[in-house]
């Protein structure tokens, strides 16, 4: 792919912006910067359907083998481990553990690469409780039985702030300006929110709650699937364009889509889900400057031993005593004879990877679909300039309204360094057009570090000379697409069933791709099989 400059920024940025920054005569600085991350080529050896003959020296008896080191398949080891069973192996395509949840190392702090919070748990999910309370994040229990997170792992003041027309104001709904309709439709729009997390079935489950195994399937809620986010806007009167960028941003936020391919029930659980109950606030964000990079450190910590990295799981063939598992590792053919696997890779992969799979499949992997981003860090040796000085300040969410990408999170925000080096993560979903996933590995570095410092540049002119470096990681398949008709559906529901001897783990199984849903998929398997 050859574009020019302006049909670069026209594809990413939009046309208007494209035409305004190309007319800017200065010659730009650019800093030092690479791809890095994903190791794409050996995934697609999967694609071609190899057969593979393993060396009979090289294989080697286990009991359990996890396919994938993400946040599911460290938190099945964690709770194998847990249980006093440690007879397993986690097999890991990347040098790093953590799919999007890894993070880096840097100065003055280290930075995410993806998801970097997690909302604090209601007290019914105990499990993930327990493992904040391992870490020792918790300082004990509120009198109605809510987990106190320590102050200093919270999300500090100020959280989240929106540039609009030149300025930045606080908060991500732009209230600056918004007219008497504006006013009465955001209103009635949180009282929408606050019907559904008061909403219960018959069997008093909550229509939107993490983790969505929790959730009811009453028809009246699960209906909500089948309509797009912006359809159900529509129904209800909202036209605001404030607010429906208010939830178009969720959607991108959380899902990599627009608000007209999410499903209505998922945009409604990106607000309902993490209330208490009705008119509380969300509930606060726990963060760190490697975000959930700190979740993914300490149980890797935990399991080291039983990870090998650089090892794609290359075949899995089901067998009359269990599952033989072979795998790709420098070169080399490695393979394991097991009782059990957990498959904790995306879903979609299963076909390629599981032999006989294709030829009888017991549910439809392909309508497991993933979308793309790519994720800058951007190391600054100073921060920019405030354009005036009653802007509200830096926070540690930056949102540009006019903006296809996210905006950035300030890594150093939560240790308290307000001045001189920091790094800033920068997030783009490729859902403004369709290949998004081919088209972002058409793109060199540079074309996605120009593209990220000119979008920056917007509310931040003297980005050019105040950035050293970027890094660049790109997503091809970041997380599952909550799309209408997928998570009520029944291929979700048979996915979650084991094939033969083969435990599906993996957030992918929610249709909602957090931290909280990978964490209870792994911990689901791990139960099944050591309580069998």
């Amino acid at each position: 792919m050859i574009l020019n400059r302006r049909e670069l920024l026209k594809t990413f940025l939009g046309a208007p912006f494209a035409v305004a920054a190309c007319r800017e005569t200065r010659s730009l600085r650019f800093p030092e910067g690479e791809i890095v991350g994903q190791n794409d080529s050996l995934g697609h050896v999967l694609r071609e359907g190899r057969a593979f003959e393993v060396p009979s020296d090289n294989w080697k008896s286990v009991r359990v083998a996890i396919v994938g080191g993400g946040v599911a398949g460290l938190s099945a080891g964690w709770k194998l481990a847990k249980r006093g069973f440690n007879d397993f192996v986690i097999l890991e395509l990347e040098k790093e553990t953590g799919g999007t949840s890894r993070s880096g190392e840097g100065q003055p702090v280290a930075y995410p690469w993806g998801a970097h919070y997690l909302p604090v748990p209601f007290q019914e999910n105990a499990e993930l409780i327990s493992l904040i309370d391992e870490m020792e994040l918790t300082e004990g229990r509120a009198s109605d039985g809510s987990v106190i997170v320590k102050e200093q792992f919270l999300c500090r003041e100020p959280e989240e702030r929106v540039f609009y027309k030149g300025r930045w104001y606080e908060g991500l709904y732009l209230h600056a300006g918004d007219s008497v309709e504006d006013k009465r439709q955001f209103a009635e729009f949180q009282r929408q929110i606050d019907r559904w997390v008061s909403w219960h079935d018959a069997q008093e489950k909550r229509a939107f709650v993490v983790p969505v195994a929790n959730c009811s399937s009453d028809v009246e809620a699960t209906a909500l699937d089948k309509i797009s986010f912006s359809e159900w806007l529509r129904q209800n009167g909202f036209t605001s364009e404030r607010l429906i960028w208010y939830c178009d941003y969720a959607c991108r936020d959380d899902y990599g889509l627009k608000v007209e391919q999410t499903s209505a029930w998922a945009g409604l659980f990106y607000f309902c889900s993490r209330v208490r109950k009705s008119g509380d606030e969300s509930q606060q964000f726990i963060t760190f400057p490697e975000g959930n990079g700190r979740y993914v450190n300490y149980i890797s910590s935990i399991v080291n031993e039983k990870i090998l990295r650089s090892h794609m799981a290359a075949s899995i063939v089901p067998t009359e005593s269990g599952v033989d598992v072979i795998s790709l590792a420098d070169g080399e053919l490695r393979g394991f004879h097991c009782k059990n696997v957990i498959y904790a890779s995306p879903i979609f992969t299963a076909p390629y990877v599981i032999r006989g799979f294709r030829e009888d499949p017991p549910f439809a992997a392909a309508e497991f679909h993933h979308n793309a981003w790519f994720v800058a860090n951007l190391f600054l040796k100073d921060r920019p300039k405030p354009r005036f000085p009653r802007d509200f300040p830096l926070a540690w969410d930056n949102v540009l309204y006019e903006s296809p990408s996210l905006g950035y999170v300030n890594a150093t925000h939560q240790k308290g360094i307000d001045y001189g080096r920091t790094i800033w993560t920068y997030y783009y979903p490729m859902c403004h057009e369709e290949n998004g996933r081919t088209k972002l590995f058409d793109y060199s570095w540079r074309e996605l570090a120009d593209v990220c410092l000119t979008d920056v540049a917007r509310a931040h002119p003297d980005i050019h000379e105040l950035c050293e470096r970027i890094d660049i990681m790109r997503w091809g398949h970041a997380m599952i697409s909550p799309r209408p008709n997928f998570i009520w559906s029944e291929t979700r529901t048979k996915a979650q069933k084991p094939y033969r001897n083969i435990h599906f783990a993996h957030t992918d199984l929610s249709g909602i791709a957090l931290f909280e849903e990978a964490f209870y998929h792994g911990l689901r398997a791990a139960k099944a099989i050591s309580d069998g």
